[in-house]
């Protein structure tokens, strides 16, 4: 049987700093040291919970409109917690209502790239 490990987003050059802006202080993920000869390639690694969400530097970089990372909250408390701390930040949040028994958004990364957050309720 096969698990997810990790998915990956790709930035631009010099991304960092923006990436744990977005992702470590507004949305709560933790920064986790890169591997090997990863580690001088650019970009951050984060995890939440067992799976790793990795930031990797494209030269050619060109934001994902369709395909996402979609992060799961604890309860529909966080998911608007996170939705007024993204606003508040300048970010654009989405809601939208299309799965029965899910309250989710989107919004977009520092770069553009699309991210779901969303809760069962």
């Amino acid at each position: 049987m096969l698990s997810i490990d990790h998915v990956q987003l790709a930035a631009p050059p010099g991304c960092e700093a923006a990436a744990r802006g977005f992702f470590v202080d507004l949305l709560g993920l933790t920064e986790i040291p890169k591997a090997g000869q990863t580690a001088t390639t650019g970009g951050i690694w984060l995890i939440t919970g067992s799976v790793q969400l990795h930031v990797g530097v494209s030269s050619a970089f060109s934001p994902a409109k369709k395909a996402h990372v979609a992060l799961r909250a604890a309860s529909a408390e966080q998911l608007q917690a996170l939705a007024r701390s993204l606003e508040g930040s300048g970010h654009h949040v989405k809601w939208d209502t299309r799965l029965p028994g899910v309250d989710r958004f989107f919004t977009t990364d520092p770069w553009g790239n699309r991210v779901e957050l969303l809760c069962s309720h």
